[in-house]
């Protein structure tokens, strides 16, 4: 789309501590992606700043380091652990003469390896493409005036301007692609729903062993690698459980620290299958130095897609590399299970998981007395099609009396879906 340097297979990594902690990367992790991306990390530039430079992002001393390392190392690419703004790719380019990848491009360089459904890959070039809209600059220069000439006054459209429109329309298009795949899962959830087979997802920290875990339960043979984004296109399988009943497991894209929000937006509707489920197993690798800080991550995101109000159990995997650690369930005052510890790779625990998820499973139902005013009519049809209503009547002034039975996670659900308190209704429960 616009005049780049052209990447290459061996990279110098910049990675810069800021006293920000909004602006504070992992190096570990760094160099995780930079080699899942399958590139050969040829040196690692380091620095301390307050605050990114804003015309380098970097200071003129390690832009100058920079240059030095790629002439001694021959690398043709620059990946920053940081997201930069275009200009400051532009500026950076200019003076290394090497392509600059930021975080979230490398991100994207990671997504497009891995995707391999129609969704997967609709999905990447949407966010691939919004990434790239925001970095449009200046195009051909030799197309400048395409549409001037008599009874069209003035410049015409650049090709810049036709770039931006091109893009536009791209997106616009497999947006609406994506919501009739939307459309469709939601479907396949509905009949979930009608025979009544609740949906465990599978969510956690990139190579926190979820994929492990998944092909452990269902048989499957999703690809499970020591690498980070192992798995991106969502998978589905029923699971048989020790008394007899079915869930339908799901296992979806791991979370990262600072995950960009053109992911989150793109992949909206394989996250959908978190946000819809009626249990998530948040995977945790016990053994990592970072556990509570990835664990808050990966809250955050399940916050910033609606799910964090669903019942979630806490699965402490790779046990096998804690000296001491046994397979074991824990449980809240009430009783519940809340954390199960296991070892997918040594499959250490699958009984003690399967119990936990059956015991979630018998959800408590919510039964309630409804009074809704007229204009309540969009949730009262909502709670038909969940087949929640079992008696209806009429008061005098016109209300609706609704005598309704559902489970408590659609009756949370509900009322995030209206952005509404739903017990202002509530009569008697």
């Amino acid at each position: 789309m616009f005049d780049r340097h052209s990447g290459g297979e061996s990279a110098i990594l910049v990675h810069i501590d800021f006293d920000q902690e909004s602006n504070q990367e992992d190096l570990q992790e760094f160099v995780e992606l930079v080699r899942s991306a399958g590139l050969k990390v040829m040196d690692i530039v380091t620095a301390k700043r307050h605050s990114p430079d804003p015309k380098y992002f970097i200071g003129k001393g390690k832009i100058e380091e920079i240059q030095s390392v790629k002439q001694a190392t021959e690398a043709n690419v620059i990946i920053f652990n940081h997201n930069l703004a275009p200009s400051q790719e532009r500026n950076i380019e200019k003076v290394a003469k090497c392509r600059v990848i930021d975080r979230i491009g490398l991100i994207l360089d990671i997504f497009a390896q891995r995707a391999f459904t129609f969704e997967g890959k609709l999905q990447v070039e949407l966010a691939q493409l919004r990434h790239l809209s925001t970095r449009l600059v200046r195009g051909w220069t030799h197309l400048e005036r395409q549409k001037g000439g008599i009874g069209m006054r003035g410049p015409g459209e650049t090709q810049l301007e036709t770039d931006r429109r091109l893009v536009r329309d791209r997106i616009k298009h497999i947006e609406k692609r994506l919501d009739k795949v939307g459309r469709q899962r939601e479907q396949g959830r509905r009949s979930r729903k009608r025979a009544n087979i609740k949906t465990v997802s599978i969510v956690g920290y990139t190579n926190a062993g979820k994929s492990t875990l998944f092909n452990l339960l269902t048989e499957a043979q999703v690809l499970a690698e020591d690498k980070l984004f192992a798995t991106l296109d969502p998978t589905l399988r029923r699971v048989s459980l020790p008394k007899g009943s079915d869930v339908i497991l799901a296992d979806t894209v791991g979370f990262i620290r600072h995950l960009p929000h053109e992911l989150v937006a793109a992949f909206r509707a394989t996250l959908e299958e978190s946000v819809e489920a009626d249990i998530l197993l948040h995977v945790i690798d016990a053994a990592s130095e970072r556990r509570d800080e990835n664990i808050e991550q990966v809250l955050e995101v399940l916050t910033d897609i609606g799910a964090n109000e669903i019942r979630t159990l806490e699965v402490y995997n790779k046990i096998d590399m804690i000296e001491g650690a046994e397979p074991r369930i824990d449980r809240d005052d009430e009783g519940l299970p809340i954390r199960v510890w296991t070892s997918a790779i040594k499959e250490q625990g699958v009984e003690l998981l399967l119990e936990a998820i059956e015991e979630l499973a018998e959800e408590k139902q919510f039964s309630a007395k409804l009074r809704l005013p007229p204009q309540e009519g969009r949730l009262r049809g909502l709670l038909y099609e969940l087949q929640a209503i079992e008696e209806e009547g009429v008061a005098d002034n016109g209300d609706m009396l609704l005598d309704i039975r559902l489970e408590q996670a659609d009756w949370i659900r509900l009322g995030r879906q209206l952005e509404k308190d739903l017990n202002q209704f509530v009569l008697s429960s």
